[in-house]
């Protein structure tokens, strides 16, 4: 029996992979990437708090709404004292039913990243020309934020098998939807390359709250615990960690303090070896040097 692989990218371990560097002789590049999304009231896909009992599902849809009118102006803040850099996952849909969220983002200089239209729905089950289309609304509505997007992450994760060809022919740089990594690396399209940035699928909070019934103090220890793990390891390479918020999670009141207390042990440590940046400056960087695999 022959297994199958992944057409798009070709094995190569990482310790057989040229050296670079980061801007300013950096080894650890860390950006986070903040979720903003929408659900669909009495249907369509989201995390739940509990089992839905009926729809409309109140309970769960409110709880989700939460972090667009609270949670996430918590993190606003919390980033603000700290003066990070953060990549905005935004749902297209946020800009006509948030008033002034995504703004808020661009404000703040925050990257803003595509995450489709919204997250009631997964793109993979989308015919060629529906996902296609969909591509170009999300890009659209973004784009009037001032800036057109680059970097793309499927909501749920979904892609069908043509996603990153259809990203690249609308002029995507990169897309966050495949874990597999802790490098840049270049995936083949019917049109070129597209460049696959990681994105944390382990150090995201959906998985380590909602799927594993964590709470934010073993979350906030994971974080801790990778960055030790891959100081220890960037001498010898380049790395990236991604770390995915959700404000409906970690926006959550009691969620906040574990939060802020790992990020400002980090900070203040002032490893002179971690970059802190986005997702679009690490493409950046890949792409003007020609590095990556």
């Amino acid at each position: 029996m022959t297994v199958s692989t992944p057409p798009r990218y070709a094995y190569r371990a990482i310790t057989d992979r040229p050296d670079y560097d980061w801007p300013g002789g950096k080894r650890l590049a860390i950006w986070f990437g903040i979720n903003y999304e929408v659900f669909e009231f009495g249907g369509g896909m989201g995390a739940e708090l509990a089992p839905a009992r009926n729809q409309p599902d109140v309970m769960n849809y409110a709880w989700r709404d939460y972090g667009n009118r609270v949670g996430a102006w918590r993190l606003f803040d919390l980033f603000d004292r700290l003066k990070l850099p953060a990549t905005a996952l935004v749902n297209a849909d946020v800009v006509h039913t948030c008033p002034g969220l995504a703004e808020a983002c661009v404000a703040r200089g925050y990257e803003i990243a595509a995450h489709g239209e919204s997250n009631a729905a997964a793109q993979g089950e989308l015919s060629r020309d529906e996902e296609s289309a969909l591509i170009a609304r999300t890009t659209d509505t973004l784009a009037s934020l001032g800036t057109r997007p680059t970097g793309w992450l499927g909501p749920w994760i979904s892609e069908s098998h043509d996603t990153p060809d259809l990203l690249h022919q609308a002029g995507y740089r990169y897309l966050l939807d495949w874990a597999h990594d802790d490098q840049p690396t270049w995936l083949s399209t019917d049109s070129g390359r597209i460049l696959s940035i990681p994105y944390a699928q382990e150090i995201n909070d959906i998985p380590a709250i909602v799927a594993r019934n964590g709470e934010a103090t073993g979350f906030a220890q994971m974080i801790e615990d990778a960055v030790t793990q891959l100081l220890s390891e960037c001498d010898r390479r380049p790395l990236v960690l991604g770390i995915a918020l959700h404000p409906y999670l970690m926006g959550q009141a009691h969620r906040v303090p574990p939060l802020a207390r790992v990020l400002e042990r980090l900070r203040d440590a002032d490893d002179p070896r971690i970059w802190w940046t986005t997702a679009g400056a690490i493409a950046d960087h890949v792409i003007a040097h020609d590095l990556g695999v």
